[in-house]
């Protein structure tokens, strides 16, 4: 019982499931996931008092302040990646430790600069989506750390996953602790 409530609190939404067949109109739910994520998550934060953001969403966890400086770190590579894989052949991308990025100086600043990153990479993301093409979705990267091939279409519903994974971590937590 134990590893399911842990395995719920690292999971709360499960694992990314990748669809046999990524249909247009799923692909369309993907990037406006990825569109609405910055707002959302600024929503779910931006009120919480310091205490409150240097909480951990579970045992041997990240704060909800390692969360979102994470997610910010994420996005900027994914937007790289996804150009990489635009105007190279296959590129391998470069994997980074995020346990490790976890740790560092800045993830223990104020969340508002990542916040505003996201809002940004964003913004620019969404446009770089909303212009790919049907040959665009099936470019592809390797992944060294997977040692398999990601197409984008695939690494679309990955990153949505991925950000609606996190806000969970946030959303959970804050129900668990009972905050508005």
């Amino acid at each position: 019982m134990t590893t399911i409530l842990v395995d719920q609190k690292r999971f709360p939404i499960g694992k990314f499931e990748k669809p046999t067949k990524i249909s247009q109109n799923q692909l369309k739910e993907w990037v406006k996931d990825i569109s609405l994520f910055p707002t959302r998550l600024k929503n779910e934060v931006q009120h919480l008092s310091e205490e409150q953001l240097d909480t951990v969403y579970r045992d041997d966890g990240w704060t909800i302040r390692q969360v979102v400086h994470h997610c910010a770190d994420s996005h900027m590579n994914s937007l790289i990646r996804f150009k990489l894989t635009l105007t190279e052949d296959k590129p391998t991308i470069k994997p980074y430790w995020e346990d490790r990025w976890a740790e560092l100086a800045d993830s223990k600043m104020s969340i508002l600069p990542s916040l505003l990153m996201l809002e940004g990479i964003h913004e620019r993301w969404i446009v770089l989506l909303n212009f790919l093409s049907e040959k665009d979705y099936s470019k592809s990267f390797i992944h060294p750390e997977h040692g398999k091939e990601f197409r984008m279409d695939e690494n679309i519903g990955v990153y949505a996953w991925h950000y609606n994974h996190h806000l969970a971590h946030i959303t959970e937590l804050k129900k668990r602790k009972n905050w508005k």
